[in-house]
């Protein structure tokens, strides 16, 4: 499968964050279906000395129909998470997005409600600086 085009820059991002990638794609495979999530990371809580993990979803937002790939972007976001639900539900999932399309469309209410229903954790990334900009 294709990475997205911004692919490296969350990798770099989420590593600037002091993040460790441990599967770059991370495969699953959940009652004979196979799923290829972008990223996977796991990082220290010193605090706590246990391990935190996640698997990052990384969209674009490059088609000309920005609610079309919220589609594809919700719908595999879902999949991914009950997968993981059923085989490590510690790892949290995440979609990643970038820094202006998280200000202009994921803050149009319909979008906002959506996300929240759906319980979406977002990382918004800045591109230039290769940054993570928030977590949600």
């Amino acid at each position: 499968m294709a990475k997205d085009r911004f692919h490296y820059i969350v990798r770099n991002a989420l590593e600037k964050d002091g993040w460790k990638i441990t599967a770059d794609p991370y495969e699953i495979n959940v009652d004979d279906v196979d799923f290829e999530i972008d990223l996977a990371a796991e990082q220290l809580l010193a605090a706590e000395q246990e391990g935190r993990k996640i698997a990052v979803e990384i969209k674009s937002f490059l088609s000309p129909s920005n609610v079309s790939d919220f589609h594809t972007a919700l719908g595999q976001f879902l999949n991914y998470r009950d997968a993981l639900d059923k085989i490590e539900p510690e790892r949290q999932l995440y979609l990643a997005v970038r820094l202006p399309i998280y200000k202009s469309f994921f803050q149009r209410r319909f979008i906002a409600v959506s996300v929240k229903k759906y319980q979406l954790r977002l990382i918004i990334y800045d591109v230039q600086a290769e940054v993570i900009s928030q977590w949600l």
